[in-house]
């Protein structure tokens, strides 16, 4: 029987443990709508607390989250303030401006980090006819910069202008938790900078389902108004609060597991071809990958089908892996050794 491919395309496409299972079977249940489900009630609070804020709302999905999200921080017509790649304004299928009525103000920032320069020149002047400002909206880690990470001072340069306008800063914390791993700061650091925040618990964190909104209760209220009105209220979803709380009890360190992978993947690659990465930029558990004259795409179709290693691909010459809980060092190792071949033919 040939060996089940490396799937490095996502941490999104980890499976729960067994575990993580066991403790979704034995979830106590009631209905969230009614706000009847313990497990659920539990999870909120447990987040809130970590993050040092009043309340959480559970969500089916990132994007939801951060719709919800804007739609509390941000009346329609008025303008946010992102870093061009942004999730939001990349993979969020324009639900901003079809949900919200939002306008987008994107900013190329090197590295994907807006800095508190950038985040200044970008705000419009506070007279008619121009678009209010209303939001900056910073995304920790940067997926199309390679899961790079905010330092806490330039969040703090950041909130400071954002104070001086008068406006709100909220963090697509997708991957927080691989943030707060990577750079040693507690999540209750980020928590206590932002208006709101949400983060993925289908990214490195290993679940099957979900998204958490944090902040103060009154907004928290409000997001779960515009969840239910956005088709995101559930019923007897503490099956699926159950496996967000083991992983915040058993995933959380680990992640710096995925962190020392995707180095390892980046050093086995740039050792034989340097012009593909620079180990020293992989902050995080993605590794993004220049392919010189070959086309990604004909990588991603040969390691697939010839080496069992699945990539997914960025661009016309940039390939992305990401690390997480379903691959160890060996398959890591494996994988890289196949690019690394692939890339010098």
């Amino acid at each position: 029987m040939p060996d089940a491919p490396i799937d490095l395309r996502s941490d999104t496409v980890t499976r729960p443990t067994p575990g993580m299972r066991r403790a979704m079977a034995d979830a106590e249940v009631g209905d969230d709508v009614y706000g009847e489900d313990p497990t659920v009630t539990t999870l909120e609070r447990e987040v809130a607390e970590r993050f040092g804020r009043e309340a959480a709302l559970f969500t089916p999905t990132g994007v939801m989250a951060n719709q919800v999200a804007l739609r509390v921080l941000a009346a329609p017509g008025t303008e946010v303030v992102l870093e061009a790649a942004a999730h939001i304004v990349a993979y969020e299928a324009g639900a901003h401006a079809q949900l919200g009525g939002l306008q987008f103000r994107t900013v190329d920032a090197p590295g994907g980090t807006l800095t508190a320069e950038l985040v200044r020149a970008a705000l419009r002047p506070p007279s008619f006819p121009y678009t209010t400002s209303a939001l900056v909206c910073l995304e920790q880690t940067s997926n199309r910069w390679g899961g790079t990470v905010y330092d806490l001072d330039t969040i703090d340069g950041v909130r400071a202008v954002a104070d001086e306008a008068g406006i709100g800063v909220y963090i697509d914390g997708a991957r927080i938790w691989n943030a707060s791993v990577a750079a040693g700061v507690p999540v209750d650091e980020y928590g206590r900078r932002a208006d709101a925040l949400m983060f993925s618990a289908s990214k490195g964190l290993g679940c099957p389902v979900g998204s958490i909104v944090v902040g103060d209760r009154d907004l928290v209220d409000e997001a779960r108004h515009w969840r239910r009105l956005y088709g995101g209220a559930m019923r007897q979803v503490g099956v699926l609060a159950a496996a967000v709380r083991y992983a915040l009890e058993h995933h959380v360190d680990r992640l710096a597991e995925d962190h020392a992978n995707a180095r390892l993947i980046a050093d086995v690659v740039a050792a034989a071809q340097p012009a593909a990465v620079q180990p020293a930029t992989v902050a995080t558990n993605m590794v993004y990958l220049d392919t010189g004259e070959h086309l990604a795409s004909d990588l991603v179709a040969a390691l697939g089908t010839e080496d069992g290693v699945l990539v997914g691909s960025m661009g016309p010459h940039l390939l992305r892996l990401v690390t997480h809980l379903d691959v160890d060092e060996a398959a890591c190792r494996r994988a890289a050794d196949a690019i690394a071949r692939r890339l010098g033919a």
